[in-house]
Formats: C-alpha cells, structure tokens, sequence
C-alpha cells in the first residue's frame, strides 16, 4: 500500500509499520509491551517518541488519584528527572488546574495549546517541565473519552507535522488504548467515585453559584439558614473542597449543578 504524505514527518516505511501496529497490538501481554511496540514504530525514522498512556480519572482533575502501573504508563526513554519531579509535585497535592485536563480534550500539539489557551502562573508548569527536560513539542491523543496517550519530540513539530500524520499518530493511540483497557480492566476505584449531591444539596449551591449569600439562599428556597449551612458544610466534606467558594466550584466543574 502506497499513501502519499508530501513532506511528512513519517516516511513511507513508518507508514507501513503505524499502519501494521493495529494486527499486532492484540499479541502484546503487558502495557509496556504496547507502548515500547509503538515507540519502535514511530521514533525509529521519525523524532517523535511515545510519552505514556493515561486512563482518565472519574473525578476531572483529581491527580490524587494517579498510580504509576495501574492507570498511568510512562514509557522508559522519557526523562526520569522529569517523572521525578511530576510525581513529586503531584505527590504534594499541588493541583494543577484544568489547564492539563484541557490538554487531554483533543488532538493539539503542546505548542498549538499553549499558543490558544496562553496559560499563566500553576497551569503553565506542565509546558515549562517538559521543556526544561529536553521535550520540546508534545501531541496528545485522547481516545474514547477514557484514555489519552501522549507523545513528543525534542523539537517543535512544525510544518511537516501534516494532517495525516497526525491522524496516523491518532489512529495507533487508538488501538494502543483498547489494547491497554483489556489488559488493565476495570478500575473498581473509578467506577462509582463520583461525588453524590442531594437534590437540597444541589439546590443551595445552585442559588449560591449565581451569588446568593446564605441568608438570601435561606429565603430563595424557604429553609433555615442553619439547613443552609448544614447542606453547604455536606457538600463541602463530599467535594473534598476548602471552603463554600470551592465547593461551588467543585460542584460546578464536576456538572453535578449546571
């Protein structure tokens, strides 16, 4: 099979071997195996290399709930220093914001992202740590609204990162995905997490998402503002959050209120 890419970042041997991956990946026994089959394929003849594989959590943005081996996979040729400081900081319950998640929601590479969201202060650090450790340019792959495999390249992808290429990339982060579902299986911690709100619950942290203060939630929905409190103090110890701003804002990221 002849498929023309003029001036692609792939040549037509990488082609043939992204194109092949998709009959072999079944044969892989471990996530390791899958990842090192599709960075021999991709970094052979080409700069890109394979970063890892995520399974995202069922909380958006709750990095607590990252374990190396069970839901994440680094690839072995990404720099240690760089796993050692992101785990680190992680490790430390910094949070990272939704700039990351953001990375994660469709196919840019890392400067096409940085370039439209313009990040600034916490949510510039996941572009700032791959840089410092020789990763220049990234493209993230999400894949099933469950997955999302990562690549990058000591360079910024440029031109010759075409269109084609990069749906070749998609397409094998995609078989990569299925193949490390089956392998993995389900994640008992990630089904049935999310955080449950009663119907009061959500209604006072409605009325306060549009300002309201806790008198004026008490009068809106005709309770007592000591009820208002004890439903704001529920949510708040169910959301994990810091105090009645956070939990709104929890509520309101998770879409447990609209």
């Amino acid at each position: 099979m002849t498929i023309q890419m003029p001036h692609s970042i792939f040549d037509q041997e990488t082609i043939k071997r992204m194109i092949d991956f998709s009959s072999e990946v079944g044969a892989l026994a471990t996530p390791h195996e899958v990842l090192d089959r599709l960075n021999d394929i991709v970094s052979e003849r080409s700069p890109i290399q394979v970063h890892g594989a995520s399974r995202f959590s069922a909380k958006p943005g709750d990095w607590r709930r990252i374990e190396l081996g069970r839901n994440v996979f680094v690839h072995k040729d990404v720099p240690r220093d760089w796993l050692t400081e992101w785990s680190a900081f992680v490790a430390n319950g910094h949070p990272l914001g939704l700039m990351t998640l953001r990375m994660c929601l469709a196919p840019f590479t890392w400067t096409e992202l940085s370039r439209m969201l313009d990040p600034i202060g916490i949510d510039r650090w996941p572009f700032e740590l791959g840089h410092k450790h020789g990763m220049r340019d990234g493209y993230l792959c999400p894949v099933g609204g469950r997955w999302v495999v990562g690549y990058w390249s000591p360079k910024p992808l440029g031109r010759n990162f075409t269109q084609q290429a990069r749906s070749l990339l998609l397409m094998a982060a995609c078989e990569a995905a299925v193949r490390l579902e089956k392998l993995v299986g389900d994640d008992v911690k990630r089904v049935g997490s999310r955080a449950y709100l009663t119907p009061r619950e959500q209604g006072v942290l409605r009325q306060a998402s549009i300002g309201l203060t806790v008198q004026e939630v008490a009068q809106a929905l005709g309770l007592g503002e000591e009820t208002v409190r004890s439903h704001f103090k529920k949510a708040q110890i169910k959301l994990g959050a810091r105090n009645r701003t956070h939990t709104v804002a929890e509520a309101m990221r998770n879409l447990l209120i609209i």
